[in-house]
């Protein structure tokens, strides 16, 4: 059962050790717990639907109006625990076939109603936002769209119905000895329409690629009719109409069936822990390691104050004390030194070969490797961080991530830039921020950089979203500023709208606007977002 306030399953919690919650006290200041506004009192203050008449696949009961009104971006959090939130869909639509979608398309048209495509509510930047008009609005969730359609081994194909979450594609993939191999941070509630729509990128993208990489064509009903993306392996006919579905964000229509590449399920998928001794000596070891040719799976590099946070959040003081002990044996010191995830992945023999020259490179760059203890602890815990978000705002702290990519002779001063704007936001209102970053997926040419921040809620909705906006537009001008992108992989949604015409131009915006016009002239498909 999901949290309807929060994140993740309510049977799991990612507890805050005594450590953590010192230093936060320290860094960023004492507080009192952040509020929590119930069910009852969000379902007392919805409005009637302004649906006429609704046919059997569309309900307005309250509760799943409330449940379909928000995703996970921080203004949502804020607008479930505050109790802020004001807008509402006025149906929630269930199709279990692809006809059945097309029945709802044809019953908006016919309420003149605008459809909020819905997959696993996963969104962190405002995709699922309903928008303030006076139009009805319906949430079009995909759950019950979730089989394997088709797999054809010989191929490497397989075909999904979109409303597939990441654990049931792979449990049914691995039946057949098959793996996807995209594993984003949400991968237990997002699905798989999401993250074709929201162009997402997987832990072990440095493998299996990014999902535009493993895309292979589908289906897409729009307004117009169905557009068919046949999964041809390369076309020099005219430009790839896949890539406009990739990212859409629901803005051309509702993904159908979609295929994707599938791969054999590798032999060996090791993760091993590495310290480098400053930031300047990972960084450069990481480039070197890109571009080696190595069997690599992902490379994830913390900064130091990310490192020495995760540690303490890890909690095992213990075993991470003897850890620094060792450390400093080595020449690695505390507050300088940063960790690094090295995977490495495919028959046994070549990942044990990739490593012996892995750990070849590390050595030029003065990293130690201490093995793969803390790479199965990342394994197994990977997908909990995010639950962290319940219990900091439990204590009273509010946490949101940005992130951006840009090639490797910026990386350094873009992080600085980013991590320096977002320090000094909220000086003029007195308060301190706890910022820290990694670099998540890696490129031959670059390198994303992922951003996390802690503050301190204020008392009020208010003070907490201007808060929130002073630190997001702050960031996001300096990694415009920079020249990166708005977003690596959590799409624009509306959070990252007012930026987009800095990356692809008016020109380019006012090309993807009549896209959206032609695909959907009535502006019936989640109006409000990419334009």
């Amino acid at each position: 059962m999901y949290r309807w306030n929060g994140w993740g399953d309510e049977q799991v919690d990612m507890p805050l050790p005594e450590a953590a919650a010192e230093m936060l006290n320290e860094l960023v200041g004492s507080t009192a717990p952040g509020p929590a506004c119930t069910k009852e009192e969000l379902l007392s203050r919805i409005p009637e639907s302004r649906i006429r008449q609704p046919i059997s696949l569309v309900s307005t009961e309250p509760e799943e109006r409330l449940l379909h009104s928000y995703g996970q971006s921080f203004p949502d959090w804020v607008g479930f625990r505050f109790g802020s939130i004001s807008r509402f869909p006025d149906a929630v639509a269930y199709p279990g076939t692809t006809d059945e979608i097309k029945d709802i398309l044809a019953f908006a048209e016919k309420e003149n109603a605008v459809v909020i495509p819905y997959g696993g509510g996963t969104s962190v930047v405002g995709h699922l936002d309903v928008p303030d008009i006076d139009r009805p609005v319906v949430s079009l969730s995909l759950e019950r769209l979730n089989r394997l359609l088709d797999i054809n081994p010989y191929n490497r194909l397989a075909s999904f119905e979109p409303g597939v979450r990441g654990p049931h594609l792979e449990a049914q993939l691995k039946t057949h000895g098959y793996t996807l191999g995209h594993y984003p941070q949400s991968f237990e509630q997002s699905t798989l329409g999401g993250w074709v729509t929201t162009r997402s990128s997987g832990h072990q993208s440095l493998y299996y690629g990014r999902i535009e990489d493993l895309f292979a064509g589908g289906r897409l009903i729009t307004a117009k009719g169905d557009l068919q993306l046949p999964p041809y392996p390369a076309s020099a006919a005219g430009p790839d109409i896949r890539q406009i579905v990739l990212g859409s964000e629901g803005r051309m229509g509702v993904l159908a069936d979609t295929q994707v590449i599938i791969t054999e399920i590798p032999a060996s998928d090791d993760v091993y822990g590495v310290f480098f001794p400053s930031w300047d000596k990972a960084v450069d070891a990481v480039r070197s390691l890109v571009g080696a040719g190595l069997p690599l799976s992902m490379i994830r590099l913390s900064n130091p104050v990310e490192t020495m946070t995760n540690l303490i959040i890890a909690g095992h003081e213990k075993q991470i004390a003897l850890l620094k002990h060792y450390l400093r044996l080595r020449g690695l010191f505390d507050n300088t030194y940063c960790m690094a995830l090295i995977g490495l992945i495919g028959s046994r023999k070549n990942a044990h070969t990739g490593w012996r020259h892995t750990r070849d490179i590390i050595k030029q760059y003065n990293g130690v490797a201490v093995g793969k203890s803390m790479g199965n602890a990342w394994k197994k815990n990977r997908f909990l961080a995010p639950y962290l978000r319940n219990i900091l705002w439990d204590y009273g702290y509010g946490v949101d991530t940005l992130e951006t990519a840009i090639n490797w002779d910026n990386v350094r001063p873009t992080m600085a830039a980013i991590e320096s704007a977002i320090s000094s936001a909220l000086s003029e209102k007195k308060e301190s921020v706890h910022v820290f970053s990694h670099l998540s997926h890696v490129y031959t040419s670059g390198s994303s950089i992922y951003t996390t921040y802690v503050y301190r809620l204020a008392e009020t909705a208010e003070e907490t979203m201007d808060r929130w906006q002073l630190l997001k537009s702050r960031a996001s001008q300096a990694i415009v500023n920079a020249g990166g992108t708005i977003s690596h992989q959590h799409g624009v949604g509306t959070d990252h709208k007012p930026y987009l015409s800095a990356e692809k131009g008016q020109l380019g915006v006012d090309l993807l606007n009549q896209i959206w016009s032609f695909s959907d002239p009535d502006m019936r498909m989640n109006p409000g977002k990419l334009s």
